[in-house]
């Protein structure tokens, strides 16, 4: 009760400020009052609002150390940091032994990246505080920002011994785990946690998340059910037990998962993805593509989404729907290099090759420069007759995969069949000494040029 009896106090406080502020009849606020309504502006983005009532706060309490620290946080986050440092410098002075300011002096320090003197600072902040969980967690962040995640891993679990309820604390310490890939030491680490807190939801939800990156399933299993029953209506841990239970082949029992969190709250995109998946895995088509449809229409950009009715189509061997979803994927986003390649992929099949070749051209534009992109742009300019951008295409690939069979195969056969006896004798024999089994490429996709006697005595001579 006492904190909603604060609660009212504020904002009573903040209700009486406004009202000044619009009559211009300027009222007297205890400098506890001020801090209330600085921090509701701070909370809430408001920084003007802020910064007009430090400057009414000061003026009715010039000496307040507390305004004048709420007025190094704002300096701080406008990045005028010598006009902050010198305010600390002053308030130093008059209070050496406030906390705040060893925390606002470290906060400055850590926007210059000096993190190591600004955990200097905030250790001896520990040393003027009852507050121990918020110093240990910023010292955590100073190593996490120096990526010293064993230190950060430390402080971490110091804030989480200070204040067991900080759950924040309890993510981080498990980040730091998954970075040093250290799953067995955090579950170890989450259960001497839960032998204090047995009915922790996120420490057993966390538990589970370890267990599932080493493959344990049914250790995962557990872990998320005990979550559910620490809190029914934990969403989380019915996904990631859907997840599980996929993994598992349990379909059916994944879906009932997913189905659940669709009843606690708004649908998901990623839950209904999900069934779509489980319903395809069990034959049922009509519902697979029901819940993928719903899946784009709850979340039109999830790229997941749309590439899933595509799939779902190409699979069946309708390639003209497949292509018609993939292009409302490109006209959402345009920049996708997965929409751009099942783009190609499927304009291939339905022997629309120029289109085909645009996709695999824009996917290459986009960064996409895998192996198959390059080869299959360069067979289908060769079909298109364009030999020259073919070679190009593959030059180019050879900068990524430098003494590749395939690539040079193709180029031997370009240049064999560009009347370029030279080069394509220069890009054979690299071929072959690359990898002589290979020739398998040149057979198939150059046939004429295979059969060339002038190839077949440098391949029975690499043989």
């Amino acid at each position: 009760m006492r904190f909603n009896h604060e609660e009212e106090e504020d904002n009573f406080s903040l209700t009486r400020y406004e009202s000044m502020l619009k009559s211009n009849d300027i009222k007297f606020f205890d400098s506890d009052e001020f801090e209330g309504i600085i921090h509701h502006y701070l909370e809430n983005g408001k920084i003007a609002k802020a910064k007009k009532a430090i400057s009414l706060g000061l003026s009715q309490h010039p000496s307040s150390v507390n305004l004048k620290l709420l007025q190094v946080e704002i300096l701080v986050f406008e990045d005028r940091l010598d006009k902050a440092d010198n305010l600390l410098a002053q308030l130093h002075a008059i209070e050496p032994d406030n906390e705040e300011i060893y925390i606002q002096k470290a906060n400055i320090l850590s926007k210059q990246n000096n993190h190591k003197e600004a955990i200097g600072l905030l250790n001896n902040a520990l040393a003027h505080t009852d507050e121990y969980a918020d110093i240990y967690s910023l010292i955590g962040m100073e190593y996490l920002f120096m990526d010293d995640f064993e230190n950060a891993k430390i402080n971490f679990m110091k804030c989480l011994e200070a204040d067991d309820e900080d759950f924040s604390a309890l993510y981080n310490i498990i980040y730091c785990f998954d970075f040093l890939d250290q799953h067995a030491e955090a579950i170890e680490y989450l259960n001497m946690f839960l032998d204090k807190n047995p009915y922790c939801e996120v420490a057993w939800h966390q538990v589970g998340k370890q267990y599932y990156e080493l493959k344990e399933y049914e250790k995962a299993l557990a872990a998320f059910d005990f979550a559910i029953i620490s809190d029914d209506y934990f969403i989380g841990a019915y996904l990631e037990k859907g997840k599980v239970l996929e993994r598992l082949k349990r379909h059916e029992d994944a879906i009932e998962n997913y189905k659940i969190t669709l009843e606690l709250d708004d649908p998901t995109s990623f839950a209904l993805l999900r069934i779509g998946k489980c319903y395809e895995k069990l034959g049922k088509s009509d519902l697979a593509l029901q819940h993928f449809t719903k899946t784009v229409h709850e979340d039109p950009l999830l790229d997941k989404g749309w590439i899933a009715i595509t799939d779902f189509y190409f699979r069946k061997k309708n390639y003209q729907k497949a292509l018609y979803y993939i292009n409302k994927a490109i006209n959402i986003d345009g920049e996708n290099v997965l929409y751009w390649k099942r783009y190609a992929k499927i304009n291939n099949r339905l022997a629309f090759f120029e289109e085909a070749e645009r996709g695999y051209r824009k996917a290459l534009d986009l960064g996409n420069y895998e192996l198959e992109t390059w080869l299959n742009r360069a067979d289908i300019l060769r079909f298109l007759g364009e030999s020259e951008a073919a070679i190009q295409n593959l030059y180019q690939a050879l900068e990524f995969y430098p003494e590749n069979a395939e690539i040079l195969y193709r180029l031997a056969g370009l240049f064999y069949e560009s009347q370029d006896a030279i080069k394509g004798k220069h890009h054979l024999q690299k071929a072959l000494e690359a990898d002589f089994e290979y020739r398998i490429v040149l057979e198939e996709l150059f046939e004429q040029v295979y059969n060339l006697s002038i190839v077949q005595n440098l391949i029975l001579a690499y043989k």
